[in-house]
This record gives structure tokens, sequence and C-alpha cells, in this order.
């Protein structure tokens, strides 16, 4: 009996020993998800798009201008950019009734910050705003803000004196005195003496 006992103690050991069989693990093919771990999720913020910046200021569109003289509502207006002298006057309420507005071209295009004065007389020698050839004046002439065709009608001055004050007065700037004629190309001390009551600074 011991050696039966024995024999069944070694049968067992050597069963327990011997090799299993162990499952093989399944296979996945590369478009099965089934075990692939989920995509992190992004902030809801994160979808939101970011503010646009705000855009820049566009070109000026209004202008100031000052309209006086013999006017309804003489005044400061805002118009809009491009606007001409007639829309000036028609913002103050249109001239004034008998209003010479002769010398005022009313087609001219407005600057910021003009000033516009409907049916005043200008002072002697000052050329009408935008007018193309003003004609004599009937005082002493401006040396700084006479045209060429103004400075003609001065005794002995023709276009190319003309021209030599207009140059003058744009390299130095302008006349301060009207003694400084004499350093015109072209003006000597007899034309000096002629022009010296006939013109300003």
């Amino acid at each position: 009996m011991v050696l039966a006992a024995a024999a069944l103690f070694a049968g067992q050991h050597f069963w327990a020993a011997g090799p299993r069989q162990v499952p093989v693990p399944e296979t996945l093919s590369p478009g099965d998800t089934r075990s692939q771990p989920l995509p992190p999720l992004e902030p809801a913020s994160a979808a939101v798009p970011p503010q646009a910046a705000a855009a820049p200021a566009g070109p000026k569109t209004r202008i100031v201008v000052d309209v006086g003289g013999k006017v309804r509502r003489p005044g400061v207006f805002h118009l809009p950019a491009g606007s001409r002298v007639q829309d000036a006057l028609k913002a103050a309420g249109g001239p004034e009734e008998g209003a010479d507005l002769t010398g005022l071209n009313q087609a001219r295009i407005l600057a910021d910050g003009e000033q516009v004065v409907a049916g005043l007389p200008l002072p002697a020698g000052e050329p009408a705003p935008g007018s193309a050839a003003p004609g004599p004046a009937t005082g002493p002439i401006s040396l700084n803000t006479a045209t060429g065709d103004q400075l003609e009608t001065l005794p002995g001055v023709g276009p190319v004196l003309a021209g030599h004050i207009i140059d003058h007065r744009m390299r130095t700037g302008g006349f301060r005195s009207v003694d400084e004629l004499r350093d015109v190309t072209g003006i000597g001390e007899r034309r000096f003496a002629e022009l010296r009551h006939r013109v300003r600074p």
C-alpha cells in the first residue's frame, strides 16, 4: 500500500508540472478602434474663434467751415468732405437778398477749417478764393498775396518782372516791408519810387 500511494502521488505531481495551453491574445486590425484610447476632449473655449481686431478708423468724412458775411445764419458748420462753397451757403440759410456773390467761386471744393465770406468786398489786392484771373485792384496791392495778373497792373511791371517778385517772396518767405522790393531782380531806384506807394507787404 505504501508503494501504491507513492506511485499515485508521483503521477499527480508529474501531471501538474506538465505544459499547459495558453490562449493567444486577440490581434486587432489597424481600423479596429474598440480598444484604442479616445482623443482628449478640447475645452469649450477652444472652439470659439478669437474676436476680430477692431477695424482702423477710415478717412475723414466731415469738415468744419466758418460761413460769414451776408448770409441768413452765419456760423460754423459741419459738412461732408468734398462739399463745395454752394453747399456751405445753403447750410447758412443762403445769401441775403441783394448779396453780391460775383467774386465767390461757388463750385470750389471746401477745405477743413476754411472760412467762406459771402457778399463782402475783398481787401484791396486780395484775390478771391478759387478765382482764376482776378481783375486789377483799386488800392495798394499785397506783394505777398497778389497773383501775377494783379502785379502786371502796376506801372512798368510785365510778366517777367511779376515773376521775379513772386520768385522773391517764395524764396524769402514773403515781404516784411515794401523796402524789400529793392532786392527784386529788375527793380531799380526809379522803378521802386513808382511802385512804393502802390504796393504793401
